[in-house]
Order: structure tokens, then sequence, then C-alpha cells
């Protein structure tokens, strides 16, 4: 059984500061985030979000594209994967009219806005996801074809994918003197980022102790992502702020971590 979740409600520390690289962008950052200690758990506690599939985590609903640039990189990519690289290479290509197998990856969605496309949901998860009975072991097919290629998977997956959970929302923001900025906000992408549906997930990482485990602060583990993000001298700059604020102590601490953290202790005194 997964553990209790903590509540999304809590206090936390943020951090506003210019960016050295770019002194029209500027960056707020979430700091009880990403001082925490959450860390993926795919494939090694991980209870997925919807019950009974843990093997596929929190690929279930399919990934939505950001732009074109993000479908033609994603589809650069998959047309690299074999089979074995990729359990449902038949399923993610069709047969075109003069015979030729086409990649066949992407499905459109329409909403209230715009149109987008998302990748496609074969048997309740995305058409990348290796399920269980794969000889290659679970996990997202262009993941596994990074770490065969010596890239980091935010090379080749979908934007959302790698991004996850971290939300990043930028506004041009006019100041009282008349200046604009680019305002780039880094939080966690919780249970209600995903809107409405976020209520019908059964088990979501990021409020979760046992995701809340790792070895190292989020911002350092999660470091090529946050510079994918903010770019280079801006992630410098967080870094230090992280680590200065964590030396001086954390005064809003991630319940999660908090909770992890007292359950690790316990378990020591049990010993």
């Amino acid at each position: 059984m997964p553990q209790r979740e903590v509540s999304l409600d809590f206090p936390r520390e943020w951090i506003e500061f210019a960016d050295p690289g770019d002194e029209s962008h500027q960056i707020r950052a979430d700091l009880t985030w990403l001082c925490s200690r959450w860390t993926c758990i795919f494939g090694r506690g991980c209870h997925g979000t919807l019950t009974g599939q843990a093997s596929t985590g929190c690929c279930n609903h399919g990934a939505y594209f950001s732009d074109k640039e993000d479908e033609k990189r994603v589809k650069r990519f998959a047309a690299e994967l074999t089979r074995d690289d990729w359990q449902l290479y038949d399923e993610g290509h069709r047969t075109g009219k003069n015979g030729v197998s086409k990649l066949h990856f992407m499905e459109p969605i329409e909403d209230d806005s715009e149109k987008r496309n998302k990748t496609r949901v074969v048997d309740g998860a995305c058409v990348f996801a290796n399920r269980a009975d794969h000889p290659g072991g679970i996990g997202c097919a262009l993941h596994g074809l990074a770490l065969r290629k010596g890239l980091n998977p935010l090379e080749t997956k979908p934007e959302v994918c790698w991004q996850l959970p971290v939300r990043r929302e930028q506004e041009w923001v006019e100041r009282p003197d008349g200046t604009q900025i680019l305002r780039s906000t880094l939080a966690e992408f919780d249970r209600r980022g995903w809107g409405e549906g976020g209520h019908d997930l059964d088990w979501y990482c990021t409020s979760s102790p046992e995701a809340h485990v790792g070895g190292e602060p989020m911002y350092v583990s999660y470091g090529p992502e946050l510079i994918a993000l903010i770019g280079d001298k801006a992630y410098d700059t967080l870094a230090e702020i992280c680590a200065k604020r964590l030396e001086l102590g954390l005064v809003a601490v991630h319940p999660a971590t908090k909770a992890a953290l007292e359950q690790a202790g316990n378990s020591g005194k049990r010993r």
C-alpha cells in the first residue's frame, strides 16, 4: 500500500533574482521544492499514477507536445528506435500508401484554446512505455535510447516528460518604470498541475514521502533539466542560493522530505 501523501497546502520559501546572463530575465524559484529530497523512484518503488500500473509510472495519459520543434525532435529520435528498444514498435508505425512503414505515434487533441498533438495511448499507457513483459525491461523507449547513445534523456524525450515534476511558467511583466522583464517561475508540478484530472490520480510522487529519499537535494540531482529551463548562468546563481539556504537552515522544509527523514530516523532507532 502506498504511504499517505502530505497535504498540498504548506508554507514555502521563495527567492527572486535577476539572471546574470540576461538583465531582462528574472527567476522566481520555490526553494522548498528545489531543496527537497524528491527523486524519481520509477522502477524502484513507484506505484504509478493508476492502481495496478506501476510499470508505466506517470506515462498513462501520453505526453503533450509543447510545439512543432518538440514534435520534430522526438520524431527524429523515434526513427532510431529498433524493436529491441521499443516494445510497441509495430503499434508506433503504420504502412503508407506506397507500402513503406511510417512512424505513427502522435494523435491530435483539441481543447478550447488550441489544437495540439500528444503521444498515442495504447493499452492504457503511452506508446513509448515499455511494459513489464518487455525483454529489455520497463521504461520509456526514448529514455533507453538516450542511455544507449550516451545522451541525456532530456535530449530524446518530449519536453513535458523531462520537465516533470518541475513546473516552469513564463510571463512578461511590466515594472512601475515601464520596462518589461520575462519572469520564469520554477515550482513543484503537484497534483493540481494536472487540472481536474489530478483528483483522479491514485498516487502521485511529489507529495509522497516514498519519493523524497534522494541522496542529494533536488536542485543538484535535477541540474541538467534546470539548466535547460533557465540557462547556465541563472542555474549557477540558483544553485549558490540553494546551497547557502540549506547551510543556514531551510525554514519551510517540504513536509514529504521531513516525513521521509523522520521515517528513516525511526527505522534506524529500531535497528
